[in-house]
């Protein structure tokens, strides 16, 4: 089965920081592009961090991130081990929301949009508080 389990919300204060973890099982990591996405309460799910390829099978990962999370958040991946990172960091009130992972066959900068996306995780609460 497909699993994705997303885990490390919490709750922290104003600039603060917080390390979430996107464990992965069931189907073949390397060929999916892994993002992660944020939901807060009256809006709609948005991207905030991804990692891909530019093409099929390729080896080349970049980094994509939403405007608002530039240089406070990074993405990594560990393929040996089927695991992304969201490092958080400078965490903002607004930064509040339930955080998912989700795996797609996505390529390039679209890994950063909901679209094609084929897997999801059960999400995790963060919450920074004043």
């Amino acid at each position: 089965d497909v699993q994705l389990q997303a885990s490390g919300g919490g709750l922290v204060q104003t600039g603060g920081y917080l390390r979430l973890s996107c464990a992965a099982s069931g189907f073949r990591f390397d060929d999916f592009a892994i993002g992660w996405f944020r939901q807060a309460p009256g809006k709609e799910r948005e991207g905030v961090a991804c990692i891909s390829t530019n093409e099929v099978h390729g080896e080349d990962y970049k980094t994509y991130y939403a405007d608002s999370v530039k240089g406070r958040f990074t993405i990594s991946s560990d393929n040996a081990k089927s695991t992304v990172i969201l490092q958080m960091n400078s965490l903002k009130r607004e930064d509040t929301a339930v955080y998912y992972c989700a795996a797609g066959r996505v390529l390039g900068r679209g890994c950063i949009y909901r679209e094609g996306h084929d897997y999801w995780g059960q999400g995790t609460q963060v919450t920074v508080s004043s």
